[in-house]
């Protein structure tokens, strides 16, 4: 049996689902999905025994004083995803980067990105997986796909939501074969998650 991680960019994985399968004027939470749900569903894809044994998920945890509203929406999104996930999900989150001009501004995830790439290559090396699947489309994240190809045990794998109205974007590794799970409007509408956390 394959143990399975998979590794998911968060807000990556919601703006990307919310360009494929969402209205230009949906509510926040459509593009939200359930990690567990999500796990289950990319595991489940594979043509070999498997298990899936963690999700992570790589977020920014907003400011409790700079925007309380969505930083207690972030917190009980999160507990619940941990929660469902019955010891199978784990949050990563590091602070939004807060620019002078806020709020006409936007905060900005800071080293998400590169704390998920150490995860997903750290894990391997300890050979805390058999099959790490990585959700985004972020190229940043393209080197630690290639160190973990490289290490010739765990295998690596992309998931990527497949866009019904126009071309789709997934990960790549030049000269290395890491398979891509298209997930289609199908697979978004089985692991939606259409909570507002922004209610208390």
């Amino acid at each position: 049996m394959l143990r399975v991680v998979v590794f998911l960019d968060f807000q990556n994985v919601y703006h990307r689902a919310r360009g494929c399968f969402c209205r230009g004027d949906a509510p926040h939470w459509e593009g939200q999905v359930d990690c567990l749900a999500l796990g289950q569903r990319l595991v489940a894809r594979g043509s070999d025994a498997r298990e899936l044994k963690q999700v992570r998920a790589y977020r920014g945890m907003p400011s409790s004083a700079r925007d309380p509203k969505a930083y207690g929406a972030n917190r009980r999104q999160s507990a619940r995803l941990v929660r469902r996930g019955q010891g199978r999900v784990q949050i990563v989150a590091r602070p939004l980067r807060y620019p002078a001009a806020y709020p006409r501004e936007k905060p900005e995830e800071k080293g998400i990105d590169v704390v998920l790439a150490v995860d997903f290559v750290m894990m391997a090396a300890r050979d805390e997986y058999d099959v790490g699947i990585l959700m985004s489309t972020d190229t940043d994240l393209v080197p630690a796909l290639e160190a973990v190809s490289e290490l010739r045990g765990p295998r690596c794998e992309v998931a990527a939501w497949k866009n019904p109205r126009g071309s789709s974007s997934r990960l790549a590794v030049r000269g290395h074969d890491v398979p891509c799970h298209w997930l289609e409007a199908a697979d978004y509408a089985a692991v939606f998650d259409d909570t507002d956390y922004t209610v208390p």
